[in-house]
């Protein structure tokens, strides 16, 4: 176990630490020398500042080595790095004030990694196939829209309660904008890990969901550095969901099939 982890997991931490170095450097570099704002243009990007953006920091190189790692569908030693990077990112949100993200960090996609280690171990033993890829039934994949709906709408009431205390508030463009953003991040995050337990390869449609949802908001708050992050993820997420839509089986497509030509 050891060396799968260290040959897989260790080689992706590797690499995802120095993209995030080269990211990083290259946003210092443009903050620094290139604004035209000078003094001004600090913090721009990097909030050294800021705990929950220096706990974010950690968080997003493990994710990415847990997405690079499980971009094999044969390959589950990643889900030991989403453990530590739910715990990071439930840290993050706790620091920032989001405890509907805290929330489903701590108590839903920690259980659903350690599910997803608990199945990788029993496959061992079936030569892989457990392992092969698939699509959702068409049944499932209805009520897997229905319930990102459900859960976005949900998670839009109960932020409109907390944030401004009343489930149908007067709210101006903007604020509805981002309510419903910031539901379809959880509604995606939460469907796409939920569906990596079982290796469907719909998972990583939530995931390009969740990467463009998080452009989307970020836009609109005016996260630059989170814009340029959620960039970089939309682009490691598609790359991933290509492996695995190529090494799903003609006959495990469902529904794709009318998509995707074998």
């Amino acid at each position: 176990m050891q060396s799968i982890l260290w040959r897989a997991l260790g080689r992706n931490t590797i690499i995802s630490i120095i993209l995030f170095g080269a990211l990083l450097g290259l946003l210092w570099l443009v903050e620094t020398y290139l604004l035209p704002c000078g003094e001004a243009g600090r913090g721009l990007f990097l909030h050294w500042h800021d705990p929950a953006w220096i706990v974010g920091i950690p968080a997003s190189i493990i994710g990415v080595a847990y997405i690079l790692t499980i971009r094999d569908p044969k390959n589950y030693t990643g889900f030991y790095a989403g453990i530590i990077m739910s715990i990071l990112l439930g840290i993050q949100f706790l620091l920032q004030g989001q405890f509907d993200s805290t929330f489903l960090y701590f108590f839903v996609f920690i259980p659903f990694q350690i599910m997803s280690i608990y199945k990788w171990s029993r496959s061992k033993d079936d030569g892989g196939a457990s392992f092969e890829p698939k699509f959702l039934e068409t049944p499932r994949l209805i009520l897997s829209i229905a319930l990102l709906i459900a859960i976005t709408a949900g998670d839009f009431l109960i932020m409109s309660y907390v944030n401004y205390g009343s489930l149908t508030p007067s709210l101006e463009g903007r604020a509805w904008v981002v309510l419903l953003l910031n539901g379809l991040l959880i509604s995606s995050s939460f469907l796409a890990n939920y569906w990596l337990i079982y290796r469907k390869t719909d998972s990583w449609l939530y995931w390009f969901l969740y990467s463009v949802a998080g452009i989307g908001l970020f836009i609109i708050v005016g996260n630059v550095f989170s814009i340029v992050l959620f960039t970089f993820f939309l682009v490691i997420n598609s790359m991933a969901g290509i492996a695995w839509i190529k090494a799903t089986k003609k006959e495990n497509l469902y529904w794709a099939k009318i998509f995707c030509k074998q």
